[in-house]
């Protein structure tokens, strides 16, 4: 079946940041003294960053005493990632994306994005590479603008609404973490693609919901037949 709409998740997906959010993550909670490691994080890789933050300290000695400013701890976690997003050179779209946003669209099959992020962050993000007034793009919704973020299904279908798809065989839902794979299945997406560049990519994927794995966002034309 034709896939009509590809929903790609952004930090480690379609742009390149070195895992700056997960770091982030732990260097807000460590200033208001709750020190986690990166495994502790991992579980939460592409959920929603204030939930995220909220489970984080639930599980934590310092629940008590840090879940009354969890608002607070989130805008600093915020302002953390649009000031690092915005400047850092290290910041890029990743290998091969502008072109198969292209390539996409000149065989008619329309381009989303969806992350995990507030709206804030992803737009600093899509406003630096000029994916909107490029036209590369053609929607994108962050997880502070639907009632339930991965795992659950509201993103992919709130873009299916927004853009006229009505049936989510014709989806293909591309990303780098199991939130990623779990949402694609759950949304019924006619493909699941993990991007796994990596050995310890491919093995926390592997077991998870997908048709595909891949190295690099170069192959997926291939797997759509384009």
């Amino acid at each position: 079946m034709q896939i009509e709409l590809v929903v790609f998740d952004m930090a480690g997906t379609t742009v390149l940041e070195g895992g700056a959010v997960y770091r982030s993550l732990r260097e807000t909670l460590a200033a208001n003294g709750l020190e986690l490691t990166a495994d502790d994080i991992a579980p939460f890789k592409g959920h929603n960053k204030r939930e995220a933050l909220r489970l984080l300290i639930e599980n934590s000695p310092l629940r008590d005493e840090l879940l009354p400013g969890l608002n607070a701890i989130h805008e600093d976690f915020v302002e953390r990632m649009i000031a690092f997003y915005r400047s850092d050179e290290s910041v890029s779209e990743m290998p091969g994306a502008r072109d198969l946003f292209q390539r996409l669209h000149q065989h008619g099959v329309k381009v989303a994005l969806n992350t995990g992020f507030s709206r804030n962050i992803a737009q600093t993000l899509i406003d630096r590479f000029d994916w909107e007034p490029d036209g590369l793009i053609d929607a994108s919704v962050t997880s502070d603008e639907i009632e339930r973020g991965r795992p659950h299904p509201d993103m992919i279908r709130h873009l299916m609404r927004q853009l006229g798809v009505r049936d989510s065989l014709r989806v293909a839902k591309v990303g780098d973490t199991p939130a990623d794979l779990w949402e694609g299945r759950n949304a019924g997406c006619g493909m699941i693609v993990g991007l796994a560049p990596d050995a310890a990519a491919h093995a926390a994927l592997a077991d998870k919901p997908h048709d595909h794995l891949i190295k690099s966002l170069t192959e997926l034309p291939k797997l759509l037949r384009l």
